[in-house]
């Protein structure tokens, strides 16, 4: 494969948006995926306009033969090494060299080691209520604490019900947080959880270590967001004060020719918001790469 205008590295929302538009604005393009979606255990996505309610993969996929139409070239694959200039080297050994890099790699959530919580992620245990609490709405509702900002996820998620009970887990709360709680009509179940009591595929109750049940439909856990970003500090970008790599409105960091979108920069980008990202991060690409040609033209001009 010739030098590739851009390499993006992650085939998501952000991923597939940024190579959509740079496809038509005639830019050489790969996208290197490794097929692991931060949203894979949802089965359906909101809030994104006119594909509320589709299912994730389905979108992808439309994505996908979207980017393929145009020329793209999608690899299933992983980017093992990614070195200044740009080389890419593929977990299959593949090569491949680029004048940009996108980086749209994502984050993955990190949530407490409580047994059935993990296996019931996306479903009815969940974390973004703008992405799913329409659909539990007026049900009993739980939010699992432990840190500070489970507290505010609370107070949020009391928008879609008037019966949520927070349970502190292991982080007592503080007199204000439990001013705010009782103004805001939400109970506080004090006790570590131990389990999700789980029948019929169908969440029943948060059990406590005391023994007691407490019967939900559905619990909220704010989860710690990391960032899929080692090719990124690899390649020397600059990270903000909480860990997160800097970058302007067009996405561009630090290191010249590297830029990112979506969740591996963003935390707090839902999935239209990262498309858009991919797309603002396109244009930014191709009007930088605009200038590369025309200054290799005014060279090559006066010289003539």
């Amino acid at each position: 494969m010739k030098r590739l205008d851009v390499l993006i590295v992650g085939g998501g929302a952000a991923g597939l948006s940024a190579a959509l538009v740079l496809l038509r604005a005639r830019r050489t393009v790969a996208i290197v995926d490794a097929g692991e979606p931060r949203n894979a255990p949802a089965a359906h996505l909101h809030g994104f306009l006119s594909r509320d309610g589709a299912a994730p993969a389905a979108l992808l996929a439309s994505g996908r033969d979207e980017v393929a139409g145009y020329g793209g070239t999608i690899i299933d694959g992983r980017v093992a090494e990614l070195s200044p200039g740009f080389t890419a080297t593929l977990d299959d050994g593949r090569r491949l060299e680029a004048r940009r890099v996108l980086v749209t790699t994502g984050l993955r959530d990190e949530i407490p080691d409580i047994p059935r919580l993990r296996e019931r992620w996306g479903r009815d245990v969940l974390h973004c209520p703008y992405c799913h609490g329409y659909e539990v709405r007026d049900r009993a509702l739980g939010v699992i604490g432990g840190t500070a900002a489970s507290v505010a996820h609370a107070l949020l998620i009391a928008q879609w019900s008037a019966d949520v009970v927070y349970f502190p887990h292991t982080r007592p709360l503080t007199d204000d947080e439990r001013e705010r709680l009782d103004a805001r009509g939400v109970r506080v179940h004090p006790g570590e959880v131990s389990r999700l009591i789980v029948e019929a595929d169908r969440l029943q109750s948060v059990e406590l270590s005391d023994g007691t049940h407490v019967e939900r439909a559905a619990v909220f856990v704010r989860p710690e967001m990391r960032a899929h970003d080692a090719l990124l500090h690899v390649l020397g970008c600059e990270t903000d004060e909480n860990g997160w790599v800097r970058h302007d409105a067009g996405g561009r960091t630090s290191v010249p020719g590297v830029s990112v979108a979506g969740n591996v920069a963003d935390p707090r980008a839902q999935l239209i918001t990262a498309a858009g990202e991919g797309s603002a991060a396109a244009i930014a690409l191709n009007a930088d790469l605009t200038d590369d040609d025309l200054a290799a033209q005014l060279a090559t001009h006066r010289g003539a």
